[in-house]
């Protein structure tokens, strides 16, 4: 589980911060006193939390304002607002948080929230790549984001997984990622060089047996990663849970599959 922690007042965020670890830990914890720095660690993809334990009133940038752009970058965040003032409970619900703590946080108010959480953490890394394909596509691999140079190359990754192993010609794979062009000599040239570039990614990353290719084909391997759409589809409860109608996001191709899975 990785935990983010926001207080602009350090003792509180120390108090904070032991409750959580006595809790939870051997969860990665992430605290912060600057709500900005906070904000930028996650922009930049240095880490994504399950669950965030803000601060109402911080200078500069209030917790609420801080959630939802958060929710803005990571849209399966579970927000916990910590606070000494009940009377922004009706707002902080506004902003569906999962739940609300007030000052002084304790080990036994702490894990009452983390029981009950609005969106259920997925579970830890098993040393395998993990991919999340609910909310908006993203893969990891040792507990941190893969980096994919380029955006191109993370959405054909993305549509291999969709795919669950399914052999995938370069045609189809140009046509799904440039649906709006003809193909054509240029654009095959193109998608040799996302294909090299995936692969080097995962070589860099030390990822291996993922990938299966050939001679103007590629599939991914299902049983080389962990994936909360495969699990879903196997019927697994918390994958069940944690679906919340929205399946890689970020690709319009990716739509048709939510039809499917509001049906199940």
């Amino acid at each position: 589980m990785t935990v983010l922690a926001v207080d602009d007042e350090p003792i509180a965020l120390e108090v904070l911060g032991r409750a959580i670890r006595e809790v939870v830990p051997n969860c990665s914890l992430f605290a912060f006193t600057d709500p900005w720095e906070a904000l930028e660690q996650v922009k930049c993809g240095s880490f994504y939390p399950d669950v965030a334990f803000l601060d109402v009133e911080m200078f500069d940038l209030t917790g609420l304002e801080l959630a939802k752009r958060l929710k803005d970058l990571y849209n399966c965040v579970n927000i916990v607002f910590v606070t000494g003032y009940a009377e922004y409970m009706g707002e902080a619900f506004h902003l569906h948080a999962s739940g609300y703590v007030l000052k002084p946080a304790t080990p036994e108010t702490i894990r009452w929230e983390l029981e009950d959480l609005r969106r259920p953490v997925l579970r830890e890394d098993d040393g395998r790549l993990r991919v999340q394909c609910f909310g908006n596509f993203e893969v990891f691999f040792g507990g941190l984001p893969l980096k994919f140079a380029r955006s191109k190359t993370k959405e054909l990754f993305a549509y291999l997984v969709n795919r669950r192993g399914a052999v995938c010609t370069v045609r189809e794979l140009a046509a799904v990622l440039w649906e709006d062009q003809p193909d054509s000599t240029a654009l095959q040239s193109h998608l040799r060089q996302l294909v090299k570039d995936l692969t080097d990614t995962m070589a860099a990353a030390g990822v291996t047996g993922v990938l299966a290719k050939g001679r103007g084909w590629l599939a991914v391997l299902p049983e080389a990663f962990s994936c909360d759409y495969y699990d879903f589809i196997q019927g697994d409860v918390q994958m069940v849970n944690a679906y919340m109608g929205e399946y890689m996001a970020q690709y319009s191709w990716a739509e048709f599959v939510v039809a499917y899975l509001d049906r199940h």
